[in-house]
């Protein structure tokens, strides 16, 4: 993957401190003109359902626990959700371009339901691309999921009940509707899509999504206001 930063040069914020403005209205001019609708990231012509409170911008990560790329981006996503504004709701979803993908979906939503997702959702990582294990069939996935202390029955029951295939069933949806093609990739607020190879690299990518928080907070705050009589 092509690797290419934009930063802001230290001469241009010097510039502005020596002329007496501020470095940030700087700062959003340079962001405009680098992060570009079409080439670093796409706007959705049909805005995608979101879950976030009213009044928030929704984050979402879009990945497949087999994909290397995802497996080296975690640590990344995981330290910058740690710093998002309260304003911003930041969530995962596993995706689906296979029906053998779907098992480890089920994975995903199984850990939440049963509330084990902070503890277990990095060591399915470890497990698949540190250790070498399989977890590609519901029998592998039980198999780990006991290792992990899970009850079996309980494991099994919730990985096929209703609510996670309903879970599922949404977020396949959601990759549709963001047109996915590739992961790790995010979707911002139902109408911005990037990722690495959009952005040109992964840690490009989360700067072009602290960009579309801004922008998505400007339409919030803009439908919020009441009309003028």
């Amino acid at each position: 993957m092509p690797r290419r930063d934009f930063p802001v040069s230290a001469a241009t914020l010097a510039a502005a401190a020596a002329t007496g403005l501020s470095a940030l209205p700087l700062l959003a001019q340079a962001q405009a003109r680098a992060f570009q609708s079409g080439s670093d990231y796409l706007t959705l012509d049909k805005p995608a359902a979101t879950e976030a409170p009213a009044g928030q911008v929704e984050v979402v990560e879009f990945f497949w626990y087999n994909c290397p790329h995802c497996n080296g981006f975690e640590p990344m996503f995981d330290a910058w959700t740690k710093k998002l504004p309260k304003d911003v709701s930041a969530r995962r979803v596993p995706i689906a371009f296979r029906p053998d993908f779907e098992p480890q979906q089920r994975l995903y939503y199984t850990l939440d339901s049963l509330g084990k997702l902070d503890e277990l959702h990095k060591k399915v990582f470890q497990a698949i691309h540190v250790d070498k294990q399989l977890l590609n069939t519901a029998d592998q996935i039980t198999a780990w999921a006991e290792k992990q202390g899970l009850p079996k029955a309980k494991f099994v029951e919730m990985f096929n009940s209703f609510s996670v295939s309903t879970k599922v069933r949404k977020a396949t949806q959601l990759q549709e509707a963001y047109a996915l093609d590739g992961v790790p990739a995010l979707g911002i607020n139902g109408r911005y899509f990037t990722s690495g190879s959009q952005a040109k690299t992964l840690e490009r990518a989360l700067q072009v999504a602290d960009y579309l928080i801004g922008q998505s907070r400007q339409g919030i705050t803009t439908a919020a206001k009441p009309a003028k009589s």
